[in-house]
């Protein structure tokens, strides 16, 4: 029996609790406005302050997991998740919420970082993050649905990303091995001593162009989801259950496009997903932010929703494409946690001087403009065509040439336009120089 979805669900259930908390954020910071008696920019600050510990947690640990272990990572993580959200749930002192949201923003992050390595060395990465996606959608969705039904308060929230980092534990058997084994059972080569932790990024101009990016995409997704409950109690009128019910119903369509994103695959490639996504969400949150009513606020919510984790996906795809060690999936994960850090204060700070309108506006602006260098990155790493240059370099003159006629090659010689293929190095120790004498021309005829 394969071992690949052994492995893979370990890896989803850890992405499912690293994502629970951007997820909840709405719901985070308006409980902490309304139960700690928190200006909307100071409880907006707070979810920063969160993230952005999420962020740092990838960013320490991004060339690390492999050194840690993954089991080892992941219970550190998952410790620091119950602990952190578990105590500022325990308590109403402003300055003990904010540490317990340090510590548990720090463990998501590191949960992340151990999912986003072990999704890389997956044989298809972007179906890997596919069913991560489905999985903290359906999640969050069922705990925006029954939230509200519970009580009031910060507590509730918190607890109940707790106590999902506490159901995930046992499941961190699955990652014994190490990060290698995980590999291996997945189809791709685990690191071989060639590719220890000094081996130096693959594509890095690709790789900062598209972290650069992805934060400030990320930033203007969470600087509105960060208000979105406002919006819908204050400019449209709603109530909590009806908010919370609208989240409920956008996640859950957020599943259908997930789903469909898994279904075509890179069939239509990442280009045209990242671009026309981001043209359309921004869209979206120009009629989110101008929403007066539940018809419009659910529209803007709804179509966002299934637009963002899709777009997120193929993201997420091309970052571990970069690097089948996960260094580049780990890194613009967290350039993603790091925008996603700013994005509640960003959007409480824009919407107290400009109103949810003028917010929303500066918004679509800036992921139109945003748009254009991740698609410019999706089409330049995504079936790098062989060149003659490149040819040369994996194969040697004669190879070259071959890739270069316009009749077919034969054997195991790429062609013009072929994607490039992956080369693995192979020590051979060299205790001794092999004498020239010792081999001779071989002719016609010889048979040993």
């Amino acid at each position: 029996m394969s071992s690949r979805p052994r492995a893979l669900g370990p890896l989803v259930a850890l992405f499912t609790v690293g994502y629970l908390a951007p997820y909840l954020l709405p719901t985070v910071v308006g409980r902490l406005s309304a139960g700690l008696g928190l200006t909307p920019a100071q409880a907006g600050l707070v979810g920063s302050v969160l993230l952005l510990s999420s962020a740092s947690a990838g960013f320490t640990l991004a060339a690390r997991v492999e050194r840690l272990g993954p089991r080892r990572a992941a219970r550190i993580g998952l410790l620091a998740m119950i602990v952190g959200y578990g105590s500022a749930a325990l308590t109403t002192s402003v300055p003990q919420v904010v540490g317990g949201a340090v510590v548990g923003g720090f463990g998501s992050g590191t949960t992340l970082a151990v999912a986003a390595s072990g999704i890389a060395a997956q044989r298809d990465p972007h179906r890997a993050s596919t069913l991560g996606l489905l999985s903290v959608s359906a999640t969050a969705g069922a705990l925006y649905l029954s939230l509200p039904h519970l009580g009031g308060g910060h507590a509730l929230a918190f607890a109940s990303i707790a106590m999902a980092a506490a159901l995930v534990w046992p499941l961190t058997r699955g990652l014994a091995g190490g990060m290698g084994g995980l590999a291996g059972g997945a189809g791709r080569p685990a690191p071989g001593p060639g590719r220890g932790g000094g081996s130096p990024l693959p594509h890095r101009r690709s790789g900062l162009v598209l972290a650069g990016a992805i934060l400030c995409w990320s930033m203007a997704q969470n600087a509105l989801w960060g208000v979105s409950g406002r919006i819908g109690l204050t400019q449209a009128g709603l109530s909590e259950v009806t908010v919370g019910a609208v989240f409920a119903v956008a996640l859950g369509a957020g599943l259908a496009g997930v789903t469909a994103a898994g279904a075509l695959g890179s069939r239509i490639g990442r280009a045209a997903p990242v671009g026309a996504g981001t043209a359309i969400i921004a869209g979206c949150v120009l009629v989110s932010s101008r929403a007066e009513n539940l018809a419009a606020f659910a529209t803007g919510e709804i179509l966002w929703n299934i637009l963002y984790p899709v777009v997120l996906s193929y993201l997420l795809g091309l970052a571990a494409s970069l690097d089948p060690r996960g260094r580049w999936a780990v890194l613009v994960g967290s350039a993603s946690s790091l925008g996603a850090a700013c994005g509640p204060v960003t959007g409480s700070v824009l919407s107290e001087q400009a109103g949810y309108p003028g917010m929303g506006l500066v918004l679509c602006v800036l992921l139109l403009l945003v748009a254009v260098p991740m698609t410019a990155v999706a089409l330049h790493t995504s079936g790098r065509p062989l060149v003659p240059g490149s040819v040369r370099r994996r194969g040697g003159a004669p190879a070259a040439v071959l890739a270069g006629t316009t009749t077919a090659a034969t054997g195991p010689v790429p062609q013009m336009g072929a994607p490039e293929q992956e080369v693995t190095e192979i020590p051979v120790p060299a205790r001794r120089r092999a004498d020239r004498r010792s081999f001779r021309l071989a002719r016609p005829g010889d048979r040993g």
